[in-house]
């Protein structure tokens, strides 16, 4: 079985690791990541860091698989 192909990133664009929520629709957590969707935690602030621990201890529970995505406030 083959891995998918990450998203294409626009020359000089950045992508997100995002966690969905999976009891309110509107609430997500992202993370600055590569495009193999591999984070800094160095390059976190403090409660960026805390925030995306907690997020992988939990996928299944309150958050969903996360997902590599394009980001487009950049």
């Amino acid at each position: 079985m083959s891995r998918p192909s990450p998203p294409v990133a626009p020359l000089g664009g950045t992508y997100e690791l995002r966690f969905r929520s999976l009891f309110d629709d509107g609430r997500a957590l992202a993370f600055p990541c590569d495009a193999q969707g591999r984070v800094d935690e160095s390059g976190l602030s403090d409660q960026a860091r805390h925030n995306y621990l907690r997020a992988r201890q939990v996928i299944g529970k309150d958050w969903a698989t996360p997902l590599v995505q394009v980001r487009l406030d950049d």
